[in-house]
């Protein structure tokens, strides 16, 4: 078995792109794409996120044959716990790579990369200069607020205020002052346990559904925030904790989204103005509201969200037959 990647990080948050190694994936559409990954491949996702070559909070893409007309590639995400729906920063990172790898002939001074995601078709717009990819920003799909000003009281911290939003992902946003917490004071492991906790509570006993389909009904982590949701021209710090308790290097693209969802329901944001969002390494993505949508019964949003991807390396990795720490494991 011999697994070959490129890897990549957005905002500090890896990426680890598949480019040769796994046998043919089932056709069909990108979900059923991703659960027979899932079900079928789930050792090559353990072999490449988990140690010894890769770690907790590794996170990689596997490029697919797209199932939707216009697009140009389709990705499962894949993460410590299984796959998500849609990662931001994957996008930013898949767009400059796009063009770099020429899937996309590159166009001066913009290219765009339509990009079929599990939750459906994101379209990324890449600097070019030189024939070299540069920043990368894209349109998501229709973000929504599913629970705006809820309440549980949760063991441990008491009270708690949050909103559950859909940014390709849904999460819960709460303000991390709520548990007694702040950036730069606290560290990073308090930051998720608290939000692990609320994750836990909401995934236990808040239903979710989702318009389009069933398999998008789930509650994908927590982004504890520094509470300034009103537009200012300072950034807002968020922290974004996902899948098992893994920590987003960066601000996390589809949780900005469901930010400036929230933010826009409540009347915190306007259309056509830009947010800085900056995460606990210190990166930062801009985030604006292009137009308004609809998703179903809710009231929705388009979001553009724009970052920097660079690369960190390209590998092949080998599984030795009587390897048995060789096919993945996880210490924390």
């Amino acid at each position: 078995m011999t697994l070959t990647v490129v890897d990549m990080h957005t905002g500090g948050e890896p990426l680890r792109i598949v480019t040769g190694g796994y046998p043919d994936i089932l056709k069909g559409t990108i979900l059923e794409k991703r659960a027979y990954v899932r079900d079928h491949l789930d050792h090559l996702r353990k072999i490449l996120m988990f140690e010894p070559r890769g770690h907790y909070d590794m996170y990689g893409a596997l490029l697919v044959e797209p199932d939707l007309p216009g697009a140009d590639l389709a990705v499962l995400f894949m993460h410590n716990e299984g796959y998500s729906t849609m990662c931001g920063h994957a996008i930013v990172a898949l767009g400059r790579y796009a063009v770099d790898e020429r899937l996309v002939a590159p166009r001066e001074p913009m290219t765009t990369v339509n990009i079929e995601a599990p939750c459906g078709l994101i379209s990324a717009a890449v600097e070019v200069r030189d024939g070299k990819a540069g920043a990368v920003s894209f349109e998501s799909v229709p973000a929504f607020l599913f629970a705006g000003d809820q309440r549980i009281e949760l063991p441990g911290y008491g009270p708690v205020g949050f909103d559950v939003a859909y940014g390709g992902a849904f999460y819960a946003l709460a303000d991390c002052r709520q548990f007694g917490l702040e950036f730069g004071r606290n560290r990073v492991r308090d930051f998720v346990d608290a939000a692990t906790a609320l994750s836990d509570k909401l995934k236990a006993e808040l239903p979710l559904s989702h318009p389009d389909h069933a398999n998008l009904a789930f509650l994908y982590g927590t982004i504890l925030t520094d509470g300034q949701d009103a537009f200012s021209d300072t950034p807002t710090k968020n922290i974004c904790v996902f899948a098992e308790a893994e920590v987003d290097r960066s601000p996390t693209g589809s949780g900005v989204t469901a930010r400036l969802a929230a933010m826009h329901a409540k009347g915190q944001i306007e259309i056509g103005r830009t947010r800085l969002f900056e995460s606990i390494a210190g990166s930062r993505f801009s985030g604006a509201v292009v137009r308004t949508a609809t998703a179903g019964p809710h009231d929705a949003i388009i979001a553009r969200v724009g970052g920097r991807a660079y690369y960190s390396g390209r590998a092949e990795f080998i599984v030795e037959d009587d390897d048995e720490l060789g096919r993945g494991f996880l210490l924390r």
